[in-house]
């Protein structure tokens, strides 16, 4: 299985706030309420068959980068993802408490 990044450009619809978001490529998850979706098994393939909702249930610092902590409500998987600077501060403040 080939573990190299996939880029992808796509637009989307967050399944969780409804809020149409255009997609650079690197876009992992909605910049307005932080919510991602289980669609790859390695970044970028659109392998998994899961598709559930991930939630945003923690932020971490990495070497002076902040990192999103999701998880799959359906299977639990958990996923770290940048934060990006169109994210949502507010969203971010609400994580970390």
């Amino acid at each position: 299985m080939d573990r190299k990044f996939q880029r992808k450009i796509e637009d989307f619809t967050c399944e969780n706030c409804g809020s149409e978001i255009t997609g650079d490529g690197y876009t992992n998850h909605c910049p307005i309420c932080l919510w991602s979706k289980h669609v790859d098994i390695n970044p970028g393939d659109r392998a998994s068959i899961c598709q559930g909702l991930m939630e945003p249930i923690a932020l971490e610092n990495k070497s002076g980068e902040q990192i999103i902590v999701h998880r799959c409500v359906i299977c639990g998987y958990q996923k770290k993802n940048k934060t990006s600077k169109e994210d949502s501060f507010e969203e971010l403040l609400n994580i970390t408490f």
